[in-house]
C-alpha cells in the first residue's frame, strides 16, 4: 500500500510538538505494542481489547495487512525533538460481503478530547471513500459516552442495531 498523503496535524496545547497521522507498517509493531501497554485499563476496554495482555500479538495483527487496500491502521504520533511517540491508533477493515467497513480506535488517555480521535476518523474516512467504500460502522459500549460523542461529532448515527450493552454506529460516506 502506498503511503497515504495525510496532512492531519494537531497541535495539543500542553506540548511543543505536532501530532501527525500516518499509515502504520510492519516496522511499527514494537512501538504499537508499547503504546497498547501504556493505555489505561479503561481505554483498553473501550477499544474492546478486554483482558488481552498479548500486546505484541495485537500490534502485529493491526499491521499484518498493511499492504491490503481494504485494511488500514493509522497511527497518531507526537513528534518532539526528533522523536516520535504513538499516542493513538485506529484499525479499519472493509467487509466486501457486508459492503461496509468497521473500525476500532484508541487515543492515549492524556490526549483524549484534544481532536486527535476526530482527525484519525477523518483520515480513515478519506481512505475509505477514496477506495469507493460507501459506509463505515463501529460498535461501542452503551456506557462509552466519549466514543458516542466523538462518533456524533464525526457524523455517525446510531443504527438501532445494538443491544442493551452496545450501540452500533454508522456513517454513509460521500464520494
Amino acid at each position: 500500500m502506498s503511503r497515504l498523503s495525510l496532512d492531519a496535524v494537531v497541535e495539543p496545547n500542553e506540548t511543543s510538538g505536532a501530532v501527525c497521522i500516518r499509515a502504520a507498517n510492519a516496522s511499527d509493531v514494537e512501538s504499537l505494542s508499547i503504546y497498547f501497554t501504556r493505555l489505561s485499563a479503561t481505554t483498553r476496554n473501550r477499544r474492546f481489547m478486554g483482558a488481552r495482555t498479548d500486546f505484541a500479538v495485537l500490534a502485529a495483527e493491526c499491521v499484518a495487512r498493511a499492504g491490503h487496500p481494504d485494511h488500514l491502521t493509522l497511527l497518531a504520533e507526537l513528534r518532539q525533538e526528533g522523536r516520535s511517540t504513538i499516542i493513538g491508533e485506529t484499525l479499519y477493515a472493509y467487509d466486501t460481503a457486508a459492503r461496509h467497513g468497521d473500525f476500532a480506535i484508541s487515543v492515549a488517555d492524556v490526549f483524549q478530547r484534544k481532536g486527535v480521535g476526530f482527525q484519525m476518523i477523518t483520515a480513515m474516512e478519506q481512505h475509505a471513500s477514496h477506495r469507493g467504500h460507501e459506509m463505515i460502522a463501529a460498535e461501542t459500549a452503551r456506557a462509552n459516552a466519549e466514543m458516542r460523542g466523538l462518533a456524533k461529532k464525526a457524523g455517525f448515527e446510531d443504527t438501532g442495531l445494538g443491544d442493551w450493552q452496545s450501540v452500533h454506529l454508522a456513517k454513509r460516506l460521500m464520494r
